[in-house]
């Protein structure tokens, strides 16, 4: 005899690209299942899917009809996804970049949890690091939002670079205009800036499984810089690995991970989750030989 699963039930996904291997559905559903929901979380990579971030409408039209709750957005659609949403949270307008959709009553509401997601980590994780001065890799999405988290945290200057200067020049004028004149700027020679910062945080996708390397050469780092990434897939990037050597403190990307799936959580299901229970299911996944 069948036994009715009489769980709430919540549906969400994530559209991204190439993102097989994330471990935010995992979190998702345990932390569901330790809710009494019925969460089932789904991938939507466009990679497999052969198509780009144009197919997004289609996809957020798809989502609604079919029930989401909500959904995740990653790289290289946080940006992108903006123009389809009917609302903002004031931390989304702000970072213009939108890693949580919520699905309600018709309507699309935006959020971001990068930000607080990246804060709790480095909080937790590099606690009394000095931050006078830090240099960050990267301007896209995730760079803004990790961005304001380290201007809201008390970095003195951040100086920002990215392949895109452009890209780089207008998060500087933002970051300035919210902080106050002086408080980013952009990097004009890196090797300098590197020099005379505290830390250094990898905003870029370079380091992930899918594009192995270093986004700086590892002979700019040194013993009394601390150095970040969010990248969490390998959780020791190849520029972790180079820091450790060198006896750097350094703050892997799975607290961000976590902690952005925290407060997503919060807005899909209207659930506080144990941010430290996902802590401990996140770290067993990540363990080597786990699955």
């Amino acid at each position: 005899m069948t036994t009715w699963d009489s769980r709430p039930a919540v549906l969400a996904g994530l559209i991204g690209a190439g993102i097989q291997a994330s471990r935010t559905p995992a979190l998702h559903e345990r932390e569901g299942a330790e809710q009494g929901l019925r969460l089932i979380y789904r991938i939507i990579d466009l990679d497999p899917l052969r198509v780009g971030v144009e197919a997004l409408p289609d996809l957020l039209t798809a989502a609604e009809r079919m029930g989401f709750a909500g959904l995740n957005i990653t790289y290289p659609c946080k940006q992108a996804v903006i123009a389809l949403l009917h609302e903002l949270s004031p931390d989304a307008r702000a970072l213009g970049a939108v890693n949580t959709v919520v699905l309600r009553d018709g309507r699309r509401i935006g959020h971001n949890t990068d930000g607080s997601g990246f804060a709790e980590g480095f909080r937790r994780g590099l606690p009394g690091v000095a931050r006078s001065r830090v240099v960050q890799l990267g301007a896209g999405g995730a760079g803004a939002a990790v961005a304001h988290a380290l201007l809201s945290e008390g970095v003195g200057l951040l100086s920002i670079t990215d392949v895109d200067a452009a890209r780089a020049t207008a998060l500087v004028a933002d970051l300035n205009v919210r902080f106050g004149a002086g408080r980013a700027a952009a990097v004009v020679d890196l090797a300098a800036a590197v020099a005379a910062a505290d830390g250094l945080v990898n905003c870029t996708p370079v380091g992930m499984a899918k594009l192995p390397g270093t986004p700086l050469p590892a002979a700019l780092l040194r013993a009394d810089l601390w150095v970040a990434e969010i990248i969490y897939f390998p959780l020791e990037t190849e520029l972790l690995r180079a820091a450790r050597a060198l006896g750097c403190r350094t703050l892997d990307g799975g607290g961000m991970a976590v902690f952005q799936a925290v407060g997503a959580f919060r807005h899909f299901t209207g659930i506080a989750p144990d941010a430290g229970r996902m802590l401990r299911h996140f770290a067993a996944m990540v363990q080597p030989g786990a699955t």
